[in-house]
């Protein structure tokens, strides 16, 4: 049996409808199945456990969802047997577009279906784990910004929600303001001077589709690490259209990083996000945990 956990509210809604899209095809199919609308990402695991505990007929876990409905249920995953699937139907949508799931639900449905199942690696931070990449930062504040705003929805709804980014860093970039920033990777510490941000990447992308660590791969053990500091405001600016094709790495004010610990202090304190979902501030510490969770891709 699939245990299906649908996000009615991912993408403003998009949830609900992917779910009305595929459910008639798993009848179709004769797709043996469950489905729980969890209210939060508290309940989601809730439901998640329940039916784990209480029956072992749960042989795959598919969430109907985005990066942050993903990673309420990921620890709960790892270490088990049990792999899970994904149905896209966030904003972003960064970790299924790594792992090269369709955006489209029925060819996601046909992937989860038949694909193969792969051991990946996720990263933890405290008691908290992620799939996608820990940014801390500017892209902070940017993801703080794009969730309390009103175009996010309206973005989603067109099937532009990777511009809900773009513009809240167009809205931001004038006021934010750099910090120095120590950065401990593994044994060695670097001490940066006006850092606009840190991604601690197990994949290339997020954003919706900007590759910060084009070479971040979930399978390698290893976190790519993307400082960028030193830069004036427009020369930051001048980069963003360079993140999207992942060539920016190879420019002033970029220093590229690889390892499996990383520890973060800042000169001031420093928004964090995980998956895009904001997640604390600096000091952070965050780990690979290797091929950690059984994804089907």
């Amino acid at each position: 049996m699939i245990l299906f956990i649908v996000n009615s509210l991912s993408g403003n809604g998009q949830g609900l409808k992917v779910w009305k899209r595929i459910q008639p095809l798993l009848q179709e199919k004769g797709i043996h199945y469950r489905v729980e609308f969890p209210d939060n990402p508290v309940h989601a695991v809730q439901l998640l456990l329940k039916n784990v505990n209480e029956s072992d007929q749960v042989k795959a876990v598919a969430v109907v969802g985005g990066d942050g409905t993903v990673q309420s249920i990921v620890g709960e995953l790892a270490g088990s047997n049990i792999p899970l699937g994904i149905i896209p139907a966030g904003s972003g949508n960064d970790f299924a577009r790594a792992l090269g799931i369709p955006l489209t639900p029925e060819k996601a449905l046909n992937y989860l279906l038949t694909g193969a199942i792969q051991k990946i690696d996720i990263a933890q931070s405290g008691n908290k784990t992620y799939t996608t990449i820990v940014g801390i930062g500017i892209d902070g504040k940017i993801a703080q910004t794009v969730n309390r705003s009103r175009y996010k929805k309206w973005l989603n709804m067109l099937r532009l929600g990777r511009l809900a980014y773009v513009i809240s860093l167009l809205q931001i970039l004038a006021r934010y303001r750099p910090h120095t920033v120590n950065i401990k990777v593994d044994e060695v510490e670097t001490i940066f001077s006006d850092v606009w941000l840190i991604a601690v990447a197990n994949i290339p992308n997020y954003g919706g589709g900007m590759n910060i660590c084009p070479e971040a791969s979930y399978t390698d053990g290893v976190f790519d690490i993307c400082i960028v500091h030193g830069i004036s405001r427009f020369e930051a600016l001048r980069l963003l259209p360079l993140v999207f094709i992942g060539k920016h790495v190879f420019r002033p004010g970029i220093s590229m990083l690889q390892g499996q610990k990383v520890k973060i202090s800042s000169s001031s304190p420093m928004l964090a996000t995980g998956d895009g979902e904001i997640i604390g501030e600096t000091p952070i510490d965050i780990s690979i945990r290797k091929q950690a969770i059984h994804i089907m891709c």
